[in-house]
């Protein structure tokens, strides 16, 4: 039986999509093969352009974008349990009428126009997909394909010009090109001129892209207590982490951060925290910026905040989370889904959300712009940060749940995009790891603390100074063209049908 035989089969097709789809997951970390990112998709595309019918493509689409997001979020298993896969089911079928459109542009031998708007269309559609993925409440932007670039300097350097969603639509253009090479003998000419199209904005963007001037310098410490666990660990882990601060006494530290969740009790109703973490910032001599999770003692409801506390107590900076993690932090649809608490680790109870974001004042010429874990996916955010005067971005995180896991690293490299992005360095700071800094560029600054480590690490790096970014200045511009290719795609089919 030969391969093409075996793949057609009624169940093996299917399984051939999904793992063909979860193929561009090890583009991330902690595979780590961003390399392969420009040709992952290839497979599930040349399944698609043979599919017999619609119908038939439209199916290899959805199983294949099943696969793409169980893969993508595995390592939820062990919270979720048996419900991980229902969301992957539910966002594969974005990924239909993708499927529909590369059969009808890639199928059999394809005529020099579908040759020619494949590599523009077919990336087009992907970034809607990922636009409509990226609302919270179907789980927000996690490992968009632009992602799995976040280590390379000439992806770096286009994503100070159109976000990763640049990325994510040249990967595509990419993949689609190589399987016009690989596929189509005919197609050669439009493959390799929008191979030579990314080439060309490659360099350009290089070449002539604008930076930020950097700033004035600043010394950060981060604090990683480790994991801690046991019914009084939130007690254990403040006065672990208040040890590991005294360290820093005398090592000219301008911030001192530590993770998500680092102070589990309002700070409101515990004054004796209060004045501990103000002699902390005495003995330093730097403001610390920390995170309460706790039921507020001012307000009904349970927020994770972000709050800055200096000699004298808190200085009434405070920045409250506004996007939550679904199932982790609220469940969707309580009411209907409420029964995923009894499979799995999903929240007992909804937290509350902040309203603003907010730029804070830690210290004459340092501007933080505060972000909570799971906000770091969400480029919007940071961006709004970097317009709003922020010097420094700051993601506090917690992803002890998935220590093991993928989740970490990944989580770590998505500072450095966001840095990229806005030209404003991030410290990503976490309780468990991994915890690292990047500088305006997307690069690492200075040692991080991995998932077995528990310490500080302080890091010299230069703040954000004049001028902005290009993805700051115009935001995700990339949709909007994506979008108007589409429209004339979809006018082009409207009137040959006509005539």
């Amino acid at each position: 039986m030969t391969a093409g035989r075996w793949i057609t089969s009624s169940w093996r097709r299917p399984v051939a999509a999904a793992v063909a789809g979860a193929l561009p997951v090890l583009a991330f970390p902690e595979p780590g093969w961003w390399w392969i990112a420009p040709v992952a998709l290839v497979p599930w595309l040349l399944l698609v352009r043979r599919a017999p019918t619609g119908r038939r493509a439209a199916l290899d689409g959805w199983c294949g974008g099943f696969g793409l997001m169980l893969a993508a979020h595995h390592w939820l298993l062990p919270s979720l349990h048996v419900f991980t896969p229902v969301p992957a089911v539910l966002l594969g079928a974005l990924w239909a009428p993708w499927g529909v459109l590369a059969r009808r542009l890639l199928a059999g031998t394809p005529s020099a126009r579908r040759a020619a708007a494949a590599p523009a269309a077919l990336p087009s559609a992907w970034l809607m997909i990922e636009l409509v993925r990226s609302w919270q409440g179907l789980g927000g932007p996690w490992a968009m394909l632009g992602a799995s670039q976040w280590q390379t300097a000439p992806a770096l350097k286009l994503a100070s010009v159109g976000g990763v969603w640049l990325l994510s639509f040249l990967l595509v253009c990419v993949n689609t090109a190589v399987t016009l090479l690989v596929a189509v003998r005919t197609a050669r000419v439009p493959a390799v001129a929008a191979l030579a199209a990314v080439v060309l904005g490659t360099v350009s963007a290089w070449a002539w892209a604008p930076r930020p001037a950097p700033g004035d310098t600043a010394r950060v410490a981060l604090v990683q207590p480790g994991v801690v666990s046991g019914a009084d660990a939130p007690e254990r882990r403040f006065a672990l982490q208040e040890r590991l601060t005294r360290s820093l006494t005398g090592r000219g530290v301008n911030l001192v951060v530590w993770g998500e969740s680092s102070v589990g009790a309002d700070l409101g109703a515990r004054p004796d925290l209060t004045r501990r973490l103000a002699e902390l910032s005495r003995g330093t001599g730097a403001p610390l910026l920390v995170n309460v999770d706790a039921r507020r003692s001012d307000r009904p409801g349970i927020y994770k905040s972000a709050v800055l506390v200096g000699p004298d107590g808190p200085t009434g900076d405070r920045y409250d989370k506004m996007r939550l993690v679904p199932f982790g932090e609220y469940v969707p649809l309580r009411s209907l889904l409420g029964w995923a608490t009894s499979v799995g680790r999903a929240a007992d109870e909804d937290r509350r959300r902040g309203s603003d974001p907010v730029v804070m004042d830690a210290a004459p010429g340092l501007t933080l712009g505060p972000l909570v874990c799971f906000e770091s996916a969400f480029p919007d955010m940071s961006r709004h940060l970097a317009a709003e005067g922020a010097g420094l971005l700051v993601v506090q995180s917690a992803t002890s749940t998935f220590q093991e896991s993928w989740a970490p690293e990944q989580h770590a490299s998505l500072a450095a995009l966001r840095a990229a992005e806005t030209g404003v360095p991030v410290a990503h700071a976490t309780l468990t790891g991994v915890s690292a800094v990047y500088d305006g560029s997307g690069h690492q600054v200075g040692p991080r603390l991995g998932t077995s480590d528990r310490g500080v690490s302080v890091h010299t790096l230069p703040l954000a100074g004049p001028g902005a970014t290009l993805y700051t200045t115009w935001g995700a511009w990339p949709l909007p063209c994506a979008a108007a290719v589409l429209l004339v795609l979809a006018a082009g089919r409207v009137m040959s049908r006509r005539r």
